[in-house]
């Protein structure tokens, strides 16, 4: 396993099985790229007919990729598009490491509109993704005809425990093999069964020229820095701290601002409390709310019943 190029691994290679366990068929698969204006690349996952637009696009959160949604689009079965977002997957990482609803969104904008030719998707944003899903809608709203919004609310920092990610990070920033990954994930309580964590390090690790071993997004580079520099990391979390409350503003702006259908589904052990729901509900009174037995990553815990609850948005009463 931890020998196998990029130039020889089918990223796609894990569906069958997966589809298999649900009993669903393998829905045709592709990756598209777009490239922006300043060079940079946003890259996708299209699911489905080829010739058909997508009817439903899906926006990761911090540290995933675009195939952290295959066993819920699997379960949807409707024409998708997942995302990686700016400095995810196969994206361009921002050379000023801004990673924020708003700057998101104005990357991505350009790419969905050419994508899913102009069509009013329903748009499931989990964590960052939601954050980004909400400043996407506010300003883009002919692209949005209904919004998911998954375990997260402005205030509330995507990322999680930022030492908790750091302490995950410490270490090298490549490694000799997939396998070490995997071992490291698998230590840290990550990725649940040694199945699910090595599908998850093949899909969110390249292979560099050299053949060493490295994770996709900006953030473990970014948080393995800031591991080794406790005065940076300091002051990184000063910054954050004095940002949160523009970002937190901004974010609740966004979601005023948002004229589409939009349901908050949250996690029973995921990142709100019930203080933050009551806030979310009493600033956003027009949002449906639906809460599932599980942690924050609720489309890797009950794909099924996230899948149902989209497909239930599609279809509309």
């Amino acid at each position: 396993m931890g020998t196998v190029s990029d130039a020889a691994f089918d990223e796609f290679s894990f569906l069958p099985a997966q589809a298999a366990d649900i009993g669903v068929p393998v829905p045709a698969t592709h990756r598209v790229t777009h490239r922006l204006s300043d060079g940079r690349e946003i890259s996708a996952l299209r699911f489905g007919d080829p010739e058909a637009a997508p009817e439903v696009t899906f926006l990761h959160g911090a540290g995933l990729n675009a195939h952290t949604w295959d066993t819920t689009i699997l379960h949807l079965g409707l024409p998708a598009l997942a995302l990686d977002l700016p400095g995810h997957g196969d994206s361009s990482w921002r050379d000023d490491a801004r990673y924020t609803g708003e700057s998101i969104a104005a990357d991505i904008a350009p790419a969905v509109r050419e994508w899913t030719n102009g069509r009013g998707q329903v748009l499931v944003g989990h964590s960052l993704g939601g954050l980004t899903a909400a400043a996407l809608a506010a300003r883009h709203p002919d692209l949005v005809r209904s919004l998911v919004v998954v375990d997260i609310s402005p205030g509330i920092d995507p990322n999680g425990a930022a030492s908790s990610i750091r302490a995950f990070f410490a270490g090298p920033t490549d490694w000799a093999n997939r396998d070490e990954l995997v071992a490291r994930a698998l230590s840290f309580g990550l990725g649940g069964t040694r199945e699910a964590a090595t599908r998850g390090v093949f899909l969110n690790s390249r292979v560099r020229p050299d053949g060493r071993v490295e994770w996709k997004h900006h953030f473990a580079r970014l948080a393995n820095r800031l591991a080794g520099d406790p005065d940076a990391a300091s002051a990184v979390d000063a910054a954050q701290r004095a940002e949160a409350g523009v970002l937190s503003s901004a974010g609740w702006d966004d979601l005023a601002a948002v004229t589409a259908p939009l349901t908050l589904v949250t996690g029973t052990r995921g990142f709100l409390t019930d203080a933050d729901r009551a806030e979310f509900l009493r600033r956003v009174p027009q949002a449906g709310h639906v809460e599932l037995d599980t942690a924050h990553n609720v489309h890797e815990e009950r794909p099924q019943d996230l899948a149902a609850l989209v497909r239930s948005t599609h279809d509309g009463p």
